[in-house]
């Protein structure tokens, strides 16, 4: 039977010596949690190996109390990967702790991940609101569920390799895959500390900056989106402008016709589309459009005898 591998850590401590002066010292533990029993101890780096060799991924990091002069190295660099830089630090910590490692459910990130949930919804909200504005309300339910699902949080917190930041407990931290759910929440949590750090318009700014390409990538995927409204937001990004749309032939009976439109950008005219109305041949037009602008075939270009 295969022998399993012991986990030790090696943790850099700053100790305090009778004269009030911080020491370094670098411990081998079999747990971090040992460092716990030294109430004056403060950790601020922590790897991991196996009897000498270092693992890949490094495993999260645990932290006592910060003092109050000074931010542990490990939540500088976080606020780096972020691009946020917190006023209070003592948050930032919050809200990288999870249950698991707290000592009550009240020190964890429980709280601001509700906080933070919230206005995450109401941040997509006013974005959905603001670039679709020829969407109903169930398309723009669709795509916002997509957006704050554990999912895309999680995802984002993956992406930005924040994981090695959390500060998990001893069953969760040993483990190689941390659960989507640990990580949403953490998510959610960092949204809720800039808002208590910095105020509506910091976390307001912060999640358009961070979860824009999300948004479109839902959006994109919705069944039943408004491709117009898609594709006028993405030449307004790229060119500045704003599409026209041309209707180019017509054909069928009075009761029954059917249109060709192009959407037109300036002096370009994008991959025509057929419908058995104007407003279905507009809509198809911006589809094609948007796949030629992302040099994919389009997908509406079947005559009116074809479709």
């Amino acid at each position: 039977m295969r022998r399993k591998s012991q986990v030790f850590f090696l943790l850099t401590l700053i100790l305090d010596d009778p004269g009030g002066n911080p020491v370094s010292r670098t411990d081998l533990l079999s747990s971090p949690f040992q460092i716990l029993e030294n109430p004056d101890c403060r950790v601020l780096r922590a790897s991991s190996f196996w009897f000498g060799e270092i693992v890949s991924r490094p495993l999260p990091i645990l932290m006592t109390e910060l003092p109050e002069d000074s931010i542990a190295e490990p939540l500088v660099t976080a606020e780096g990967i972020l691009r946020y830089s917190f006023h209070d630090p003592a948050l930032l910590q919050t809200c990288l702790t999870h249950a698991s490692a707290a000592r009550t459910r009240l020190e964890s990130n429980e709280r601001l991940e509700f906080l933070g949930d919230a206005i995450l919804g109401a941040v997509v909200c006013e974005m959905l609101f603001e670039l679709f504005p020829e969407s109903s309300e169930g398309e723009l339910t669709r795509i916002k569920s997509v957006v704050v699902s554990r999912t895309t949080c999680a995802r984002i917190v993956h992406q930005m390799d924040l994981e090695q930041f959390l500060i998990l407990g001893k069953g969760i931290s040993t483990n190689s895959h941390i659960p989507t759910s640990i990580l949403a929440t953490a998510f959610e949590a960092i949204i809720g500390a800039i808002y208590l750090d910095g105020g509506y318009p910091a976390a307001r700014d912060y999640i358009r900056w961070i979860i824009a390409d999300d948004v479109y990538r839902a959006a994109e995927s919705a069944v039943g989106v408004n491709y117009k409204s898609l594709f006028q937001q993405k030449t307004q990004r790229l060119f500045g402008e704003t599409p026209v749309y041309q209707v180019l032939d017509e054909c069928g009976p009075d009761h029954s016709k059917c249109f060709q439109v192009s959407a037109v950008v300036g002096t370009h005219v994008y991959s025509p589309a057929w419908g058995a109305s104007k407003k279905i041949a507009e809509q198809r037009a911006a589809h094609n459009a948007l796949c030629e602008l992302d040099g994919n075939p389009v997908p509406n270009d079947l005559p009116p005898t074809e479709e």
